[in-house]
């Protein structure tokens, strides 16, 4: 049986994806954003998927995790962006749209100002322009990905706020936005074939990872980012998941639970490493 494999379509999912199919992988990929490929896992449509790690903090009596891979910050990270006209402690009461892609950057910036800035998230509601037009127009708006990395290049926001810069700052661990998300019926339906992708993930990264200025001239998001800045980019992030970014997302998780935005401590559900 082979491996339905859900994409993101960011730039940051580049160095897992790029040489995968050379690696050895023939399965189905499935590209889009967070919250689409986190529906698509829970319902069982893909097998596993770099997903939300709030999306796992959810439902993790339903998802194992690919052990040692995440997608994280340890600081900035560039592409989890609060564009505003006032500095973070002074956006209590203001409005800010939030995009829909991604529940973890959501509520990140929710515990954030819960937590470090002691004040609740004023979200706008029935917000039907895109958030770049919100900001454009002097909003305040929270943009992740390749939306946020376009956004940085020519918004005129007097502030831009770096969530994982904040969340380093404020706790000194790195941010984990997404893990190797596993559903439960893959792991007991394929077995041998989520040992297989292991492998050939980690082959793909580590080539990728070898030499990112080549990596960056072969990449479609060279041309609207720079072969320099995008590999600086993905030098920028972190794809491990160590003992260290354990406790980062522990972090993440209590709070989230102190603050009523999980009703539980999630439990750590690793699939059997084959390295």
């Amino acid at each position: 049986m082979s491996l339905r494999v859900g994409h993101i379509a960011y730039a940051n999912c580049v160095p897992f994806f790029h040489h995968l199919e050379a690696a050895g992988f023939q399965g189905v990929i499935r590209p889009g954003v967070p919250a689409q490929l986190n529906a698509l896992l829970a319902d069982g449509r893909i097998d596993l998927s770099p997903s939300s790690s709030f999306e796992y903090g959810r439902h993790w009596r339903r998802y194992g995790l690919l052990p040692d891979l995440s997608i994280s910050a340890c600081g900035p990270v560039r592409s989890v962006l609060l564009f505003s006209s006032s500095p973070f402690d002074k956006l209590a009461g203001v409005p800010v749209a939030l995009t829909g892609e991604s529940a973890t950057s959501i509520n990140l910036l929710r515990l954030l100002c819960l937590e470090f800035y002691g004040f609740p998230l004023r979200e706008m509601t029935d917000c039907r322009q895109p958030v770049e037009e919100i900001i454009a127009a002097g909003g305040s708006g929270l943009l992740i990905g390749d939306r946020a990395l376009k956004a940085a290049m020519r918004s005129g926001a007097a502030y831009v706020h770096d969530l994982g810069e904040l969340w380093w700052r404020h706790t000194g661990l790195p941010f984990v936005f997404a893990l190797w998300i596993v559903h439960r019926d893959a792991m007991r339906r394929k077995a041998l074939e989520l040992r297989q992708f292991q492998r050939q993930l980690h082959v793909s990264l580590d080539r990728a990872l070898s030499d990112l200025h080549h990596l960056s001239r072969q990449s479609a998001e060279s041309s609207w980012l720079g072969i320099a800045q995008l590999a600086n980019y993905w030098q920028a992030m972190s794809y491990e998941f160590t003992d260290w970014h354990r406790q980062g997302l522990e972090r993440y998780f209590h709070l989230a639970v102190k603050h009523r935005l999980l009703p539980e401590m999630p439990q750590f559900n690793f699939v059997a490493s084959v390295l």
